[in-house]
């Protein structure tokens, strides 16, 4: 009966829960095993040689054998995949590589994942002993209901339970769902806001004729950088779209700041800067012999040259980034006649958007945050995050807040804030794009989530001494502190993990404190709904997109404290994996340059030439083999997977409709995504 009763009132009427989960399905990794069960050779086959009449009365007769044979088919087919997962599962661990994630797994958050598993795993067993000998969950009243020591047990566990450990959970439900609506309310707002830009019609505008075409020495110096270290497979392609930009050749400079420690590709880089030199380029090659700083110091070092005070702006590209050739046409004339603009921010588009569910599940925030976040705050507050690539600013401005400063992960954020204390203002475009590429494997975009979330943390605690005392507006320094790095960059990653990932499986064992459906699932759902407006075209990944969230809340929440509290993982810098995609223009472009790359060659100075290719090729047979890079196990996530489907366990023996269907989902995605079976798969 009780089964009847579940089915009846939740499996059916959520039948459009599992069909919103169908594209997730579809996107699945393409290494199943194909099961083919061949249709058992019964009467119905043999039918079809008779009339219609004998048939109609065969098949009526017939209609519940054929019932019955698919339902076997069915269950033969659903009994081949659950003995499919066992093996997938011990054969992707078998040939993954954890060496990479063990150390971050000692810690005390990936402690306290196992800890409170193995509470759920025991909890759970509890659970199903009294639910099978038909305990009364209520409290036993009198002395002489208890059945044995066990009962007892159990009873005695309700009992500390309402008296000690539900208005805990409850007073933190509560808490976490009161920071879930602030933030909720905060999307919201800047969603209506974004609504009212598209409405007017509202968008940064520039004289028409700011420059005169035919006079180049009314175009301002403009510096071109781009920073790189190890990007071999994109180095070829920003270099040739810097190279192509539409602007004055005497007034550009560009500078390639190339931190890489490969010898090999120092020497490819500075030949193609070579080649474009005699193009009549104004190019030149940087190398820093002693790389500290990351990024903010390639960039530090780049700015101290003394020819820098000739120019009045700089572009910044970082390697993967190919600007369409009228890029500074369309960013540099809004700095004319403004001279409180420090900053103007061009938007990003991606190449392989598509490319697998990982890079799809990116677009949609992605194409949230330019879209929406970065659109309304430049219009309403002319102050957002400087996203470190892609933006054009004035040097004036660079040098007036103190320059590129190391101290933190997140450069850009960095020197974004310190000039809005400055005083200085920001213009987003987000008509003009920049092309780059999404990472493709869970494990990079695992790493580049953690910088961008343990930097800011870093930032705020450096940072909040000035902006208490900074000369900027009480309501600039509330929406810094408040909304900027508290709500945007804490709140949000600290709800995410401790309500969906901690209290609510807790909730599945303390049902004094469990959540209503409108926190799981109504409310949730309203807001990917809302991230997903920017790429209209992601809609069929709603369901997919908001339990990846929730799956990623981990890393964020990780990154988040070790930032935080200073800990050693959140000074790490690991340069994002690039594959070298490029737009079809770009494949035009690169053609063209192979075809007379070796003409290029030969042509120059031939006796040099013929040595640097000597030397090039014998450093590449003397290189040692890289390492075969394995699909890598994350241990946390896989954790919190057996949590939320323990928890999902408990929510199906209380008849839990919703409850049950979205822990079941969210640990299956946590599976997913430990199993690294999400994104670019590496044999």
């Amino acid at each position: 009966m009780f089964m009847a009763s579940f089915l009846t009132k939740h499996i059916v009427p959520s039948g459009l829960f599992i069909i919103l989960l169908l594209p997730l399905l579809v996107m699945a990794p393409n290494n199943f095993v194909a099961v083919t069960i061949q249709k058992p050779d019964n009467s119905l086959s043999k039918a079809k040689s008779l009339d219609s009449s004998v048939f109609f009365e065969k098949q009526k007769a017939a209609s519940p054998k054929q019932f019955t044979w698919v339902l076997l088919l069915k269950v033969n087919r659903i009994f081949a995949c659950l003995s499919w997962l066992p093996m997938t599962f011990r054969k992707r661990i078998a040939l993954s590589d954890m060496s990479d994630e063990e150390p971050r797994n000692r810690g005390k958050l990936y402690t306290f994942i196992k800890a409170f598993l193995m509470l759920s795993i025991v909890a759970l067993g509890v659970e199903v002993i009294a639910h099978y000998k038909n305990w009364n969950l209520n409290l036993v009243h009198q002395p002489w209901e208890v059945q044995g020591l066990v009962h007892w047990s159990y009873m005695a566990w309700l009992s500390f339970r309402v008296e000690y450990i539900a208005p805990v959970a409850i007073f933190l439900s509560k808490f976490c769902i009161v920071l879930f609506l602030i933030q909720s309310l905060d999307r919201l707002v800047l969603c209506l806001g974004c609504f009212w830009i598209k409405f007017k019609k509202v968008k940064p505008t520039i004289e028409p004729d700011a420059y005169d075409v035919e006079d180049p020495s009314s175009f301002p110096m403009v510096l071109l950088q781009i920073p790189m270290c190890n990007e071999r497979e994109v180095y070829e392609q920003s270099i040739s779209a810097a190279c192509q930009m539409d602007w004055p050749r005497d007034r550009l400079l560009i500078q390639v700041l190339d931190d890489s420690d490969d010898i090999v590709l120092q020497n490819l880089i500075q030949d193609e800067i070579s080649a474009w030199s005699q193009k009549g380029i104004n190019i030149i090659y940087r190398h820093r012999l002693i790389r500290t700083g990351y990024k903010a110091g390639n960039l530090n070092s780049a700015m101290g040259c003394e020819y820098v005070k000739d120019y009045e702006f700089v572009a910044i590209f970082d390697a993967d980034f190919t600007p369409n050739p009228d890029f500074l046409k369309l960013t540099v004339p809004h700095f004319k006649g403004n001279p409180e603009l420090g900053l103007v921010q061009a938007r990003w588009s991606f190449v392989n958007k598509d490319e697998n569910l990982l890079t799809r599940l990116q677009n949609i925030n992605l194409c949230f945050h330019f879209e929406v976040e970065q659109q309304v705050n430049g219009i309403f507050l002319n102050f957002f995050g400087f996203n470190g690539t892609a933006g054009v600013w004035r040097i004036k401005a660079l040098e007036e807040s103190g320059g590129w400063l190391e101290r933190t992960t997140v450069e850009d954020m960095d020197i974004a804030v310190r000039a809005h204390l400055n005083g200085w203002k920001f213009i987003f475009l987000n008509d003009v794009e920049a092309l780059c590429e999404l990472p493709e494997s869970y494990e990079t975009y695992k790493k580049q989530q953690h910088r961008w979330h343990s930097g800011p943390m870093q930032l705020f605690r450096l940072c909040l001494p000035a902006i208490l005392t900074s000369k900027i507006s009480i309501f600039k320094k509330a929406n810094l502190i408040f909304l900027f790095f508290l709500l945007r960059k804490l709140i949000l990653p600290f709800y995410s993990f401790t309500l969906f990932c901690i209290i609510l499986p807790l909730t599945m064992f303390i049902p004094e404190a469990e959540l209503p459906l409108w926190v799981i699932c109504y409310v949730p759902i309203f807001m990917s709904f809302l991230n997903i407006l920017p790429s209209p075209k992601s809609f069929p990944f709603l369901v997919p997109y908001l339990l990846f969230e929730n799956t990623m809340s981990v890393t964020k929440f990780n990154a988040m404290v070790s930032g935080l509290f200073q800990l050693g993982s959140s000074y790490e810098w690991v340069v994002t994996k690039k594959t070298g995609r490029s737009s079809e223009s770009d494949l035009f472009a690169l053609a063209e340059r192979e075809s007379s790359n070796d003409e290029k060659i030969l042509r120059r100075n031939s006796e040099s030439g013929l040595e640097l290719l000597s030397k090039l090729k014998e450093q590449e047979v003397a290189a040692p083999p890289k390492k075969k890079k394995k699909n890598g196990i994350y241990r946390k996530e896989l954790a919190l997977a057996f949590l939320l489907l323990t928890a999902s366990a408990r929510s199906f023996l209380s008849a839990h409709g919703v409850h049950f269907y979205f822990l079941l989902f969210q640990g299956l995605s946590f599976l997913v995504v430990g199993l690294d079976l999400i994104g670019e798969q590496i044999s």
